[in-house]
């Protein structure tokens, strides 16, 4: 029981970690203003008109810093602070989004395989939350098959964890160099955008950390033979 306790504890600190720091630095780099004075939602659609793309609607919403680019509806949805916003902030996380979307035109392997993965791993998410609960501490399953389960479970996240980096990776790239190139940003607001998009970037490390912790917590002792819990 201590080793699953020690996980809980260090997984839940990486991502309270994570989380902070991506709303401390992008706090920080939301207070000035880019010398273009372009808001993100223009730079996202200046940097979606020079990819070619003219059927991705970008839409503001009121949630913070929960921006995403929607594949299925072709629509890149940002928060208010970076749909209005005009600094290296609001322009850095608009343009990765646009990155997102400009991957999808181009049928980026590691996002088609991650759209792919969503409706296992959306599955897996309700296995490794639910039998806990219902069977593992209930007693309706032996151990051996709750933990081949669990393993199989934060396996299938593990790996869409796994698939989510280079997408998320190869957008800040995007991002950077587009904004840059385009010259809506100078060299060093050019730099801030890289601090917060790095910073963003840690809560997918942390996703993907806190899942392969947990699958070799299940799968070690299946490997091992040790079918009881202490």
């Amino acid at each position: 029981m201590m080793p699953f306790i020690l996980i809980m504890l260090v997984t839940m600190a990486l991502s309270l970690w994570a989380t902070a720091r991506v709303k401390s630095v992008y706090h920080r780099y939301s207070r000035s203003v880019v010398r273009s004075g372009i808001t993100g939602a223009e730079a996202a659609a200046e940097i979606l008109h020079h990819a070619g793309i003219h059927n991705v609607e970008i839409v503001a919403h009121d949630g913070f810093l929960g921006d995403h680019y929607d594949p299925i509806h072709r629509r890149l949805v940002l928060s208010h602070e970076n749909y209005f916003g005009r600094s290296p902030a609001a322009l850095g996380v608009a343009a990765h989004e646009a990155g997102h979307a400009i991957q999808h035109a181009q049928a980026y392997k590691p996002l088609q395989w991650r759209m792919a993965a969503v409706g296992a791993a959306t599955f897996a998410n309700q296995i490794v939350t639910i039998l806990p609960l219902l069977f593992m501490f209930g007693g309706f399953l032996e151990p051996i098959v709750g933990f081949t389960l669990m393993a199989v479970g934060w396996g299938i996240i593990m790996a869409f964890n796994l698939i989510t980096l280079p997408v998320e990776f190869d957008a800040s790239r995007r991002a950077r160099v587009l904004l840059t190139r385009m010259g809506m940003i100078t060299d060093q607001e050019s730099e801030a955008v890289e601090k917060v998009l790095r910073a963003a970037a840690w809560t997918y490390v942390a996703a993907f950390i806190t899942s392969a912790l947990y699958f070799l917590y299940y799968l070690l002792p299946l490997l091992m033979g040790n079918r009881s819990r202490d």
